[in-house]
């Protein structure tokens, strides 16, 4: 991935409110929810499908590619860096406990590199780690997240939103509580069931209206 792609790449994470669509982890039907969200203007989708052996899993990024060619919307992988070289991916994100991110960075330069943080410190240790964003959560109770522990709130968001890097909210996000988010200082917003509409609760926010 040569540097022009990766300021592209960058240049989409400044966008605001930056829209970022997680795959739910149902393979196919998971992939299809990431191509709607895109072509509905979602910025960022993540494959986070990690029952798929390694080949599937570099079959299908692939195969997501080769949908959203020409879309502009950035592609990452969780955690595999080696299939979003493989699959020209735009970057891979980090759970909280994977690789430091300078290691991944001297493996895929070219890479744009996300990480998943509990709390407002791990926000800023994620910049200084050399991350281009993060995504903080849960900032609302939801199901998906319940094993991270309480849900974080508002006031530890708008900590975590001082480091100076993108932090998106994640966990619970819905139409009612979205906008509040924004005016606490997230960048932009993530989750799985916020831009699936077959997974979403009722009045999920429509991205082309954020």
């Amino acid at each position: 991935m040569g540097g022009g792609k990766r300021n592209h790449a960058l240049s989409v994470l400044a966008r605001r409110p930056l829209l970022y669509a997680i795959s739910p982890g149902v393979g196919a039907a998971g992939l299809a929810a990431l191509e709607r969200a895109a072509r509905e203007g979602v910025a960022v989708v993540q494959v986070r499908e990690k029952a798929l052996s390694a080949p599937a899993l570099l079959d299908a990024c692939r195969r997501l590619r080769a949908a959203l060619a020409g879309s502009g919307t950035l592609i990452l992988v969780n955690e595999r860096w080696d299939v979003a070289l493989a699959a020209g991916l735009d970057g891979v994100h980090l759970p909280a406990a994977a690789a430091p991110a300078a290691r991944v960075r001297a493996l895929a330069p070219g890479l744009i590199l996300g990480r998943s943080c509990h709390s407002a410190a791990a926000a800023a240790a994620a910049a200084a780690e050399g991350c281009d964003y993060c995504l903080l959560g849960p900032v609302y109770a939801t199901p998906s997240k319940a094993g991270f522990g309480p849900p974080l709130g508002l006031d530890e968001l708008a900590r975590a939103a001082r480091a100076p890097i993108p932090v998106l909210a994640l966990g619970g996000i819905n139409a009612a509580n979205a906008a509040a988010c924004l005016e606490r200082g997230a960048a932009g917003l993530a989750g799985i069931r916020l831009f699936d509409p077959g997974r979403g609760e009722p009045g999920a926010p429509d991205p082309r209206r954020l």
